[in-house]
C-alpha cells in the first residue's frame, strides 16, 4: 500500500426492525393479575402472531403484563420472554403549561400530576431507555420481529416518538387492553412508521375496548 492509499472501514448492514407493541389484558381490579377476560385476550393475541417470525418477548414487571406475556408466548413456538423495567408502567414524560394547547392545559396538566413526583422524575429516564432499546434499525443483514408487553403510556409515548410529534403528545394515545401497535423503523435513509395502531381485529366484539375510556369507545 502506497502512502496515498487509504483503507476505509467496511459500513456496519442495517435492517429493519419491526416492533410490536401491546398493553397487557384486561386487570383484576387490584391489578394483581388478568381477569378471565385478560387472560382469553391475551391468548387470542398469541394466535394472531403465530406467523410472525419473532425473535424475542420483552414484558414490564408489574405481574399483568408478566401474565400476558406468558399467555402470548404459550402460543408461540420456542419465542423466549424476558422481564425488562422500561417496558413497565410509568409516566414518560410531564409537559409544561406551555407546550400544550391552552384549551386542553388544565385537564392535561391535572391529569399527569396525580402521579407521584418521584414517578414523574424518574419516567423520564425509563422512557429513553425504552426508546434506545426497541426503536431504530437493527445491526446486521437481517430483519427483527419483536414484541414489548407494556402499558398505555410507553405506547403512546413510542408512536409519539417515532412520528417526531412533540413530546406531550404521547397524552390522548389511548390503548385497549391486548390490542396491537406495529412500529416500522427501516435502515437508515427512510423514516419510520406506524403501520397500524390499536387493532383488535384479533378479539371478538365482547372482548374488544377494554381499558378504553367509555366516552372513546366505538362500539357499532
Amino acid at each position: 500500500m502506497t502512502a496515498t492509499q487509504t483503507t476505509h472501514p467496511t459500513p456496519t448492514p442495517h435492517a429493519t426492525r419491526y416492533l410490536y407493541l401491546t398493553r397487557h389484558g384486561e386487570a383484576t381490579p387490584d391489578e394483581g393479575g388478568l381477569t378471565p377476560t385478560g387472560r382469553r385476550q391475551a391468548t387470542l393475541l398469541g394466535e394472531r402472531l403465530r406467523g410472525v417470525p419473532l425473535s424475542a418477548i420483552h414484558h414490564g414487571p408489574l405481574p399483568r403484563a408478566a401474565e400476558t406475556a406468558r399467555l402470548i408466548g404459550d402460543q408461540l413456538d420456542g419465542v423466549p420472554a424476558h422481564v425488562c423495567e422500561p417496558a413497565g408502567d410509568y409516566v414518560p414524560y410531564t409537559p409544561r403549561r406551555d407546550e400544550l394547547p391552552a384549551d386542553s392545559a388544565d385537564f392535561l396538566l391535572e391529569f399527569v400530576h396525580r402521579f407521584p413526583p418521584e414517578e414523574r422524575a424518574r419516567g423520564p429516564l425509563l422512557a429513553r431507555a425504552a426508546e434506545e432499546r426497541f426503536t431504530g434499525p437493527v445491526d446486521g443483514p437481517e430483519d427483527r420481529h419483536e414484541l414489548v408487553v407494556t402499558h398505555n403510556f410507553l405506547i403512546g409515548w413510542l408512536v409519539r416518538a417515532v412520528l417526531d410529534a412533540p413530546k406531550w403528545r404521547w397524552l390522548g394515545l389511548n390503548q385497549c387492553n391486548a390490542a396491537l401497535t406495529v412500529i416500522r423503523c427501516p435502515p437508515p435513509g427512510r423514516p419510520p412508521s406506524v403501520l397500524f395502531s390499536n387493532d383488535m381485529a384479533h378479539l371478538p366484539a365482547p372482548l374488544r375496548w377494554t381499558g378504553y375510556p367509555p366516552e372513546l369507545r366505538i362500539t357499532s
